[in-house]
């Protein structure tokens, strides 16, 4: 008998996998060598964007080099770069490069495991980072675990930091936060009454934070557009504002 094709767990097998995978080493070497686990997840959040990528995007892990008249500036190091392959790098090797903004599509910073007091730290770095890029891309925080309080103040202070230079992130496989144009016309912008500004939502997706994070990538690195696959990207019924934990103003 034929079986109707459910995208909802579809996009939640992505944070299954994600999840049990990156618990192998984890379980191998338990604490002993953090920094080797965390290249690892870079590794493996690195390989599942990868599937999804158009033929000229690639995937690398490195630092950005941007030339002004008077200075050269170079970013911290990133932890993921989507950039277009057609134009070239200034160096490369295996994952490692080193480019200019002019092919970067997006940056990502990746951890283990994000409590609140360290969101305006991460947050920080990527925002230089975006800020050096100096176009608009995708600028996102991922993290694979997070067990703290998402209505804390501390939240609201990271984010505002931001400015929108970081635009999306996933805490652990729940909770999932986007920054909003107010006046941006752009099909994904919600309705929204409480702010003036511009603005971040704060959503509650149960087991689809690391999809949606994704699905969001492919959206804005993508030139060609994807309205034919909005259904198996954003599988929330209606709207995902029904899962909204909350708005902050960025007055």
């Amino acid at each position: 008998m034929s079986r109707e094709m459910d995208p909802k767990e579809f996009q939640r097998s992505i944070t299954e996998e994600l999840n049990i995978v990156k618990n192998r080493v984890r379980n191998l070497i338990g604490s002993s060598h953090w920094g080797e686990e965390g290249r690892y997840k870079e590794a493996i959040l690195r390989n599942v964007i990868r599937r999804f990528l158009p033929a000229n995007l690639s995937l690398g892990t490195g630092f950005i080099i941007r030339k002004n008249s008077n200075r050269t500036q170079i970013s911290n190091q990133i932890d993921i770069i989507v950039y277009d392959n057609t134009i070239p790098v200034l160096f490369s090797e295996g994952d490692f490069i080193i480019t200019t903004p002019r092919n970067v599509k997006a940056i990502i910073e990746v951890k283990t495991k994000i409590r609140n007091s360290d969101l305006k730290g991460i947050i920080e770095k990527a925002k230089e980072n975006g800020k050096l890029i100096g176009k608009r891309i995708f600028n996102g925080v991922f993290s694979y675990e997070y067990d703290d309080n998402i209505n804390s103040n501390s939240i609201d202070d990271a984010l505002k930091v931001a400015k929108g230079y970081v635009n999306h992130l996933s805490l652990g496989k729940d909770i999932f936060i986007k920054f909003w144009e107010r006046e941006s016309g752009r099909r994904l912008n919600p309705p929204v009454t409480n702010c003036e500004s511009d603005f971040y939502n704060i959503y509650r997706l149960k087991g689809l934070s690391f999809s949606y994070f994704i699905s969001n990538l492919l959206y804005m690195v993508c030139s060609k557009k994807l309205d034919d696959r909005w259904w198996l990207l954003f599988p929330i019924e209606v709207t995902k504002e029904a899962y909204k934990e909350r708005t902050i103003c960025l007055d």
